[in-house]
């Protein structure tokens, strides 16, 4: 784990806890520390940029920040940081209601969770977990939240502020769940969760650690008090409610962060007796309902103020109480069938990438990772479906391998085989192709390229083999160059110059028709 990785997870926890402003700056900073272009710094940094837009409400923002992170984390082959643009990504046009279609959002979401798997660096995998999470959440899909926060948790060492964040979304999640279900008529099930989500809260408020502690422990004790609403002690939870709101109210919390606290306030202080401060309190979350609340808070907060007015024989808000209980429950089936949609779409991706993965696998060397034979044979047929472009063979033999066997057994020859392949793929272009061609050979292709290109870099493939720290090996390398409809010849002369190469001690790189061998 990096310096700069830790740096992220620093950051990205103070940026949750209302210093977003100063994070964005210290997050931007690094990333033009490298080139002066912000695009070209990494992955994790991108991430706190977008996180910390996110919390200033600047979603027109943060949706191209996610961009630059996504190209950031395929720059750097990172399945952890590619699984939080992806699914953050997803969460926040599904939060801003835009035109991007529903089947992109669940297409976004599936990857990031099936790549996220394949993450073993820490701090990646635990927010690439957390992404999907919250991916999860701006969908309702409840069921698959709380597995990821779950394994975010158990990711997180102990003594990280970290772990308290994950207990208090997983309360956070519970209350909102419990916030629907009671609009669908399912109060035993509702008041399963606000137990769950006290549980959840109260070991939020014992783990919260570092410098950020006191914070979360405001957070998971109005998360516990909301959760006591419905049940044992509602004077006592309509009292702790107001401290808690008090105090996040006065480090700055956005008003959006805790606006689902509202209708639990209401039914503490109604259950307490206290129906006309109840009424109270939601005639004020009405009227000060943030535009980014969400529309289930917003439902809540309406339905809540509903209940109460019809109670003292409101016409108009029995009828509107009527028509959004029949709205409420078409919601939740159409929940239900997202919830069907995902399992399914996760079925295949699965699938898919089993089949990727059986492919690749069948396309690659065991011993040295790189393109097999088969793989070498499949792309020269398809670059002869372009007979005219121009195409550059290089054969590469072993010199003095069996003396490696001999002397140190097949297990040496098989790590000096993935040294060599590791220095010659290191001299290549990334549209070139090497493989092993058997034994102790190798081949590369490269399209495009010219005789004196390719000997260049046949000559660097030769100084790179031979400073192989603690291998007695060189390579003799052939090459040839000629239009694709010619490359099966073009192997055989490129394999007639390594030949040549071979018989006059090794170590050089000769090429078809210059009957000087050139020595790198």
């Amino acid at each position: 784990m990096g310096e700069v990785t830790r740096q992220a997870a620093r950051l990205l926890e103070r940026a949750q806890s209302g210093h977003a402003r100063a994070v964005l700056g210290e997050a931007e900073r690094v990333l033009a520390a490298r080139t002066g272009d912000i695009a070209d710094g990494p992955a994790c940094m991108h991430f706190v940029r977008a996180i910390a837009l996110v919390n200033l409400g600047d979603p027109d923002v943060s949706l191209p920040a996610l961009d630059l992170m996504a190209r950031a984390a395929e720059r750097e082959d990172s399945p952890g940081w590619l699984a939080c643009a992806l699914a953050t990504r997803a969460a926040h046009h599904l939060r801003r209601g835009d035109a991007y279609e529903l089947d992109d959002v669940l297409h976004d979401l599936v990857a990031a969770e099936t790549v996220a798997v394949g993450e073993t660096e820490p701090i990646a995998a635990v927010n690439a977990r957390v992404a999907v999470a919250i991916g999860y959440f701006e969908l309702r899909l409840y069921e698959r939240v709380g597995p990821q926060y779950d394994a975010a948790y158990e990711m997180s060492p102990p003594g990280s502020g970290n772990r308290a964040m994950w207990l208090f979304n997983q309360a956070e999640m519970h209350l909102f769940w419990a916030l629907e279900l009671y609009q669908v008529g399912q109060v035993a099930e509702a008041e399963s969760h606000t137990a769950a989500a006290e549980d959840f809260a109260l070991r939020a408020a014992a783990e919260a650690d570092g410098p950020d502690a006191p914070a979360w422990r405001d957070y998971a004790r109005l998360a516990a008090a909301c959760a006591k609403a419905d049940r044992d002690d509602p004077a006592g939870a309509a009292v702790e409610i107001a401290q808690a709101l008090a105090a996040l109210t006065a480090r700055g919390v956005s008003p959006a962060a805790l606006a689902y606290s509202r209708p639990f306030h209401a039914v503490a202080l109604l259950r307490s007796g206290r129906e006309a401060d109840a009424l109270a309190v939601l005639e004020r979350a009405v009227a000060d309902l943030p535009p980014d609340a969400g529309w289930l808070i917003e439902s809540a907060t309406h339905r809540t103020r509903a209940v109460l007015l019809a109670a003292r024989g409101s016409r108009d808000a029995a009828v509107g109480l009527s028509y959004g209980d029949t709205l409420a429950a078409q919601l939740w089936r159409q929940r239900s069938r997202t919830l069907q949609t995902v399992t399914a779409m996760k079925s295949l991706e699965l699938l898919r990438r089993q089949h990727e993965q059986t492919a690749r696998a069948a396309a690659l060397d065991a011993v040295t990772g790189i393109a097999n034979r088969g793989a070498f044979d499949r792309a020269v047929r398809q670059a002869q479906a372009r007979p005219a472009d121009l195409v550059t063979v290089v054969l590469v033999d072993t010199d003095k391998f069996k003396q490696i066997n001999d002397a140190a057994g097949h297990a040496a020859g098989d790590a000096a085989l993935r040294a060599i392949a590791t220095a010659l793929a290191a001299q290549l272009r990334p549209e070139d192709l090497l493989a092993r061609f058997g034994g102790d050979e190798f081949a590369a292709l490269l399209p495009g390229a010219d005789a004196d290109l390719a000997v260049a870099i046949a000559e660097r493939m030769v100084a790179a083999v031979r400073d192989i720290p603690d291998c007695p090996a060189t390579i003799s390398v052939g090459v040839a160059a000629a239009a694709a409809i010619d490359l099966p010849e073009t192997l055989r002369r490129a394999d007639e110059a390594m030949y040549r190469v071979k018989r006059r001690g090794g170590d050089g790189v000769e090429s078809f028709g210059d009957q000087a061998m050139r020595a790198a």
